[in-house]
């Protein structure tokens, strides 16, 4: 008989899902050499390049999410969605996993509903404070249900909910560098504040055009600015800027490759308000101004950016008022000292540190092995 540990974990779609599913298996990887890992994401989506890309194997379904807006293209949704099962259920019988984790996203809901039903015990983790249409509908079925803010109970079972935070990058926790060795090593003056704006990818329209809109605020200022801007809009503002005049204080890219450096070098960081993103800040004692992403599912960056801004953890500015205010606040709240390290104080001790690590033992748990 195989006495070997088998894990699958499925979700995925964004970073967001994709980064803390990483992290477990890290996690039960140390905790538990002989583990057998195999993740389930869905056709066509970036689990399919980063997780192989981080040593794993990934298997994919061609699952769906629900056009809200188009009704009658759900009829292919609904036969992806049987489709899924199917194959679901093999890899679930091929593979005879002890214990089914799932990260929410298209791809676990289908892969933890049948792992259920075959008898498999279910984890699943849910990264925002208003918990995804997957994840409560697999949370009758699941044996633990691990979550990153209080007052879950809402959307859970009091008894199945385990307070454990969300799983960040290790990466970002391992920098060597001290903040004025990571400004200098970025061109700029360790003497002088700096502000990291980190939009993210297809979301970061807003926030790229406030900083657009503020170029002579910036250019004015003593403040210093790391602007990523994403890949998909970086050729259309590098034209902009070449018409408008690029400040000299302000450096644009495409993409950090150093993410810990970038942040061990900023004193005030403007983000999204995704769970990954909010838990990095946190577990990084960072100053931050939110500004919370309208597209997304149920609102929920606006919870999430709200659960910090309540508790002086962060700095809210509305996605539609982001334009007129969101330059103006950061440059003076950048060169203001006391808010940045109240705000940064704040922050840290909402960080729920070890996440992956509790959550892998809860999976070993749950295996009986």
């Amino acid at each position: 008989m195989d006495k070997h540990l088998k894990v699958i974990i499925s979700g995925g779609g964004t970073g967001g899902h994709i980064f803390p599913a990483i992290s477990i298996a890290g996690a039960l990887k140390e905790l538990r050499p002989d583990v057998e890992i195999l993740f389930v994401g869905a056709e066509d989506r970036m689990e399919m390049q980063r997780v192989p890309a981080a040593g794993y194997e990934i298997k994919g379904l061609p699952v769906a999410g629900f056009d809200r807006k188009h009704l009658l293209k759900n009829i292919s949704v609904l036969w992806k969605l049987m489709k899924s099962r199917r194959m679901a259920r093999r890899i679930i019988k091929d593979f005879k996993p002890d214990v089914a984790v799932g990260v929410g996203g298209y791809a676990s809901g289908p892969t933890l509903n049948m792992a259920a039903k075959m008898g498999v015990p279910t984890l699943i983790q849910e990264q925002n404070s208003y918990a995804g249409v997957t994840n409560k509908l697999l949370a009758k079925s699941a044996k633990r249900i691990c979550v990153a803010y209080e007052g879950m109970e809402r959307f859970f079972p009091a008894e199945k909910i385990m307070l454990t935070g969300n799983p960040v990058r290790q990466a970002l926790l391992d920098c060597k560098l001290s903040r004025a060795e990571a400004i200098v090593k970025l061109g700029f003056d360790p003497v002088r504040p700096l502000i990291l704006i980190v939009g993210g990818s297809l979301g970061a329209r807003t926030i790229n055009e406030s900083v657009l809109h503020q170029l002579k605020l910036i250019s004015e200022s003593r403040v210093q600015i790391v602007w990523q801007t994403g890949g998909y809009y970086f050729k259309e503002i590098k034209a902009k800027l070449s018409d408008l005049g690029c400040p000299q204080n302000l450096k644009v890219t495409d993409f950090i490759n150093h993410m810990d450096e970038a942040y061990r070098a900023a004193d005030l960081v403007i983000s999204r308000a995704g769970a990954s993103s909010i838990s990095e800040l946190c577990l990084l004692g960072k100053a931050s101004i939110l500004v919370p992403s309208p597209n997304v599912a149920e609102d929920h960056q606006t919870k999430n950016a709200r659960a910090l801004a309540d508790r002086g953890a962060a700095l809210f500015v509305a996605d539609d008022e982001a334009c007129e205010k969101l330059l103006p606040l950061a440059v003076a709240t950048a060169k203001d000292i006391n808010t940045l390290k109240q705000i940064a104080e704040q922050a840290k001790a909402m960080a729920l540190p070890d996440s992956a690590k509790i959550i892998a033992q809860e999976v070993i748990k749950l295996s009986g092995r």
